[in-house]
């Protein structure tokens, strides 16, 4: 049986409800949502959905960064948009941050609330291996 572990960094904004920032079981890590919110002021910053994307992969890398991890190890991606009139902007910027050979596999859902009314959040999946 594989040993699970909680993965936290102060790098990344902390959970904002009773869950951890990431949990590593196994060979894999599974990533909670991160949301475009200023670590400093806890308050999701204002721009567009290009700006606000590429905050949320910061926060990823961040916490992937604390499991010993890249943006290259990951395996699956979980996209949240409030609105997907922004699915091509965002796409965008995502894809300017996911330029590997093999992209991870994502699924792309328009949510009717993001928790702090966001406009974003992206959660994911890694592979150590």
């Amino acid at each position: 049986m594989s040993k699970i572990q909680k993965i936290n960094t102060d790098t990344a904004p902390s959970a904002i409800g009773p869950y951890s920032q990431a949990i590593s079981a196994g060979e894999f890590v599974f990533i909670s949502g991160q949301l475009p919110i200023d670590r400093t002021t806890k308050k999701l910053i204002d721009g567009s959905i290009e700006t606000m994307t590429h905050l949320v992969i910061d926060h990823l890398s961040a916490v992937l960064n604390a499991a010993g991890l890249t943006l290259a190890n990951v395996v699956k991606t979980e996209v949240y948009l409030k609105d997907l009139a922004d699915f091509p902007a965002m796409n965008n910027a995502y894809a300017e941050r996911f330029h590997f050979p093999i992209p991870p596999a994502r699924v792309t859902i328009q949510a009717a609330k993001l928790p702090m009314d966001a406009r974003i959040e992206i959660s994911c999946t890694a592979y150590r291996g």
